[in-house]
Protein backbone atom coordinates (compact mmCIF):
# COMPACT_ATOMS: atom_id res chain seq x y z
CA UNK A 1 0.00 0.00 0.00
CA UNK A 2 1.39 3.39 -1.00
CA UNK A 3 1.51 5.94 1.80
CA UNK A 4 2.87 8.69 -0.46
CA UNK A 5 2.25 9.33 -4.15
CA UNK A 6 3.65 12.12 -6.32
CA UNK A 7 2.14 12.50 -9.78
CA UNK A 8 3.83 14.78 -12.31
CA UNK A 9 5.06 17.21 -9.65
CA UNK A 10 6.51 20.34 -11.20
CA UNK A 11 7.70 23.47 -9.39
CA UNK A 12 8.58 26.67 -11.22
CA UNK A 13 9.85 29.87 -9.63
CA UNK A 14 9.76 33.25 -11.37
CA UNK A 15 8.77 33.92 -14.98
CA UNK A 16 10.24 34.78 -18.35
CA UNK A 17 14.03 35.00 -18.35
CA UNK A 18 14.05 34.67 -14.55
CA UNK A 19 12.13 31.40 -14.58
CA UNK A 20 13.72 28.53 -12.67
CA UNK A 21 12.36 24.98 -12.92
CA UNK A 22 13.18 23.38 -9.56
CA UNK A 23 11.21 20.16 -10.13
CA UNK A 24 10.20 18.87 -13.55
CA UNK A 25 7.74 15.97 -13.57
CA UNK A 26 8.44 14.00 -10.39
CA UNK A 27 6.61 10.67 -10.19
CA UNK A 28 7.21 8.85 -6.93
CA UNK A 29 5.56 6.34 -4.61
CA UNK A 30 6.61 5.36 -1.08
CA UNK A 31 5.08 2.44 0.80
CA UNK A 32 4.23 2.38 4.49
CA UNK A 33 7.25 1.47 6.61
CA UNK A 34 9.87 2.27 3.97
CA UNK A 35 13.12 4.08 4.80
CA UNK A 36 14.00 6.09 1.69
CA UNK A 37 16.93 8.44 1.12
CA UNK A 38 16.71 11.20 -1.49
CA UNK A 39 20.14 12.45 -2.51
CA UNK A 40 21.37 15.16 -4.83
CA UNK A 41 23.76 18.06 -5.05
CA UNK A 42 22.86 21.57 -3.95
CA UNK A 43 20.31 22.95 -6.40
CA UNK A 44 19.13 19.52 -7.54
CA UNK A 45 15.58 20.10 -6.26
CA UNK A 46 15.61 17.81 -3.24
CA UNK A 47 14.87 20.59 -0.71
CA UNK A 48 12.05 21.91 -2.89
CA UNK A 49 10.58 18.41 -2.96
CA UNK A 50 10.83 18.18 0.83
CA UNK A 51 8.94 21.47 1.26
CA UNK A 52 6.19 20.24 -1.05
CA UNK A 53 5.94 16.86 0.69
CA UNK A 54 5.78 18.63 4.04
CA UNK A 55 2.89 20.84 2.79
CA UNK A 56 5.04 23.94 3.34
CA UNK A 57 4.86 24.71 -0.39
CA UNK A 58 2.63 23.65 -3.29
CA UNK A 59 3.64 22.37 -6.72
CA UNK A 60 3.04 24.48 -9.81
CA UNK A 61 1.64 21.36 -11.48
CA UNK A 62 0.87 17.82 -10.39
CA UNK A 63 -0.29 16.45 -7.08
CA UNK A 64 1.00 14.97 -3.83
CA UNK A 65 -1.17 12.50 -1.93
CA UNK A 66 -0.35 11.35 1.61
CA UNK A 67 -2.64 8.77 3.20
CA UNK A 68 -5.36 9.66 0.72
CA UNK A 69 -5.14 13.44 1.25
CA UNK A 70 -4.36 15.60 -1.78
CA UNK A 71 -2.14 18.33 -0.34
CA UNK A 72 -2.88 20.74 -3.19
CA UNK A 73 -6.48 21.02 -1.99
CA UNK A 74 -5.55 22.21 1.50
CA UNK A 75 -5.77 25.87 2.46
CA UNK A 76 -2.91 27.30 4.61
CA UNK A 77 -4.68 26.52 7.91
CA UNK A 78 -5.54 22.98 6.85
CA UNK A 79 -1.97 22.46 5.59
CA UNK A 80 -0.53 23.56 8.95
CA UNK A 81 -2.81 21.16 10.84
CA UNK A 82 -2.02 18.32 8.43
CA UNK A 83 1.70 18.99 8.79
CA UNK A 84 1.49 18.94 12.59
CA UNK A 85 -0.53 15.74 12.74
CA UNK A 86 0.67 13.72 9.77
CA UNK A 87 4.20 14.86 8.86
CA UNK A 88 7.11 14.76 11.30
CA UNK A 89 9.87 17.21 10.37
CA UNK A 90 13.50 16.95 11.50
CA UNK A 91 15.81 19.76 10.43
CA UNK A 92 19.56 20.28 10.52
CA UNK A 93 19.28 23.05 13.12
CA UNK A 94 16.79 21.38 15.51
CA UNK A 95 14.29 24.31 15.75
CA UNK A 96 13.69 23.76 19.46
CA UNK A 97 12.02 26.45 21.59
CA UNK A 98 14.85 27.67 23.86
CA UNK A 99 12.64 28.61 26.84
CA UNK A 100 10.92 25.21 27.03
CA UNK A 101 12.30 22.01 28.55
CA UNK A 102 13.08 19.03 26.37
CA UNK A 103 9.87 17.39 27.60
CA UNK A 104 7.69 20.34 26.56
CA UNK A 105 9.47 20.66 23.21
CA UNK A 106 8.72 17.00 22.50
CA UNK A 107 5.07 17.33 23.53
CA UNK A 108 4.47 20.64 21.71
CA UNK A 109 2.58 19.16 18.70
CA UNK A 110 0.13 17.49 21.10
CA UNK A 111 -0.14 20.55 23.36
CA UNK A 112 -1.10 22.70 20.36
CA UNK A 113 -4.05 20.37 19.79
CA UNK A 114 -4.79 20.16 23.54
CA UNK A 115 -4.25 16.41 23.49
CA UNK A 116 -2.85 14.28 26.27
CA UNK A 117 0.20 12.17 25.41
CA UNK A 118 0.18 8.41 25.58
CA UNK A 119 2.55 7.92 28.51
CA UNK A 120 3.71 4.47 27.40
CA UNK A 121 4.46 5.67 23.87
CA UNK A 122 6.23 8.80 25.16
CA UNK A 123 8.45 6.72 27.42
CA UNK A 124 9.19 4.29 24.58
CA UNK A 125 10.33 7.13 22.31
CA UNK A 126 12.54 8.94 24.82
CA UNK A 127 13.92 5.64 26.08
CA UNK A 128 14.80 4.49 22.56
CA UNK A 129 16.48 7.83 21.87
CA UNK A 130 18.43 7.76 25.15
CA UNK A 131 17.14 11.07 26.53
CA UNK A 132 14.98 9.91 29.45
CA UNK A 133 17.31 11.62 31.94
CA UNK A 134 17.46 14.93 29.99
CA UNK A 135 13.76 15.79 29.82
CA UNK A 136 13.92 18.66 32.33
CA UNK A 137 16.87 20.36 30.62
CA UNK A 138 16.53 23.41 28.40
CA UNK A 139 17.88 23.16 24.82
CA UNK A 140 20.86 25.37 25.74
CA UNK A 141 21.87 22.79 28.35
CA UNK A 142 21.93 19.94 25.80
CA UNK A 143 24.65 18.88 23.39
CA UNK A 144 24.02 19.07 19.64
CA UNK A 145 23.37 15.34 19.52
CA UNK A 146 20.92 15.53 22.42
CA UNK A 147 19.07 18.43 20.82
CA UNK A 148 18.68 16.47 17.60
CA UNK A 149 17.32 13.51 19.58
CA UNK A 150 14.76 15.80 21.19
CA UNK A 151 13.83 17.06 17.71
CA UNK A 152 13.38 13.48 16.49
CA UNK A 153 11.24 12.63 19.54
CA UNK A 154 9.07 15.69 18.83
CA UNK A 155 8.64 14.60 15.21
CA UNK A 156 7.51 11.13 16.33
CA UNK A 157 5.16 12.07 19.20
CA UNK A 158 2.09 12.38 16.97
CA UNK A 159 2.81 9.02 15.30
CA UNK A 160 3.04 10.78 11.91
CA UNK A 161 2.28 9.08 8.62
CA UNK A 162 5.61 10.31 7.28
CA UNK A 163 8.83 11.55 8.86
CA UNK A 164 10.88 13.96 6.73
CA UNK A 165 14.48 14.36 7.84
CA UNK A 166 16.27 17.28 6.14
CA UNK A 167 20.05 16.88 6.46
CA UNK A 168 19.61 15.75 10.10
CA UNK A 169 23.34 15.02 10.51
CA UNK A 170 24.62 18.12 8.71
CA UNK A 171 25.41 20.02 11.91
CA UNK A 172 26.92 17.11 13.86
CA UNK A 173 30.30 15.44 14.20
CA UNK A 174 30.89 11.92 12.91
CA UNK A 175 30.07 10.18 16.21
CA UNK A 176 26.80 12.02 16.74
CA UNK A 177 25.91 11.65 13.06
CA UNK A 178 26.19 7.87 13.31
CA UNK A 179 24.09 7.85 16.49
CA UNK A 180 21.34 9.95 14.88
CA UNK A 181 21.23 7.65 11.84
CA UNK A 182 21.02 4.68 14.21
CA UNK A 183 18.09 6.41 15.95
CA UNK A 184 16.28 6.93 12.66
CA UNK A 185 16.80 3.28 11.71
CA UNK A 186 15.54 2.25 15.15
CA UNK A 187 12.34 4.28 14.74
CA UNK A 188 11.87 2.75 11.29
CA UNK A 189 12.31 -0.80 12.58
CA UNK A 190 10.74 -0.63 16.06
CA UNK A 191 7.99 1.93 15.45
CA UNK A 192 7.42 1.01 11.77
CA UNK A 193 7.92 4.68 10.95
CA UNK A 194 8.01 5.65 7.28
CA UNK A 195 11.03 7.91 6.72
CA UNK A 196 12.23 10.11 3.88
CA UNK A 197 15.79 11.26 4.44
CA UNK A 198 16.90 14.27 2.37
CA UNK A 199 20.69 14.46 2.21
CA UNK A 200 23.77 15.12 0.10
CA UNK A 201 25.79 12.74 2.32
CA UNK A 202 26.14 9.41 0.53
CA UNK A 203 27.29 7.68 3.74
CA UNK A 204 24.04 8.65 5.47
CA UNK A 205 22.02 7.62 2.42
CA UNK A 206 23.54 4.14 2.50
CA UNK A 207 21.73 3.52 5.80
CA UNK A 208 18.38 3.62 3.96
CA UNK A 209 16.65 0.71 2.26
CA UNK A 210 16.11 2.66 -0.95
CA UNK A 211 18.06 5.52 -2.54
CA UNK A 212 16.52 7.99 -4.97
CA UNK A 213 18.85 10.38 -6.79
CA UNK A 214 17.62 13.77 -8.03
CA UNK A 215 19.47 15.88 -10.57
CA UNK A 216 18.23 19.13 -12.15
CA UNK A 217 14.70 18.52 -10.91
CA UNK A 218 14.46 14.97 -12.29
CA UNK A 219 14.70 11.55 -10.66
CA UNK A 220 17.63 9.90 -12.43
CA UNK A 221 17.81 6.69 -10.37
CA UNK A 222 15.73 4.75 -7.86
CA UNK A 223 17.70 1.93 -6.26
CA UNK A 224 16.30 -0.67 -3.86
CA UNK A 225 19.14 -1.78 -1.60
CA UNK A 226 17.46 -4.39 0.62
Amino acid sequence: MNLLTCEGVRKVYGSGRNQVVALDGIDLTVGKGEFVAIIGASGSGKSTLLHILGSVDKPTEGKVIIEGTDLSKLNPTQAAIFRRRKVGLVYQFYNLIPTLTARKNILMPLLLDKKKPNKEYFEKIVGSLGISDRLDALPGQLSGGEQQRVAIARSLIYRPALLLADEPTGNLDQKNSKEIMDMLKLSNRNLEQTILLITHDERAALEADRIITIEDGHIISDELRR
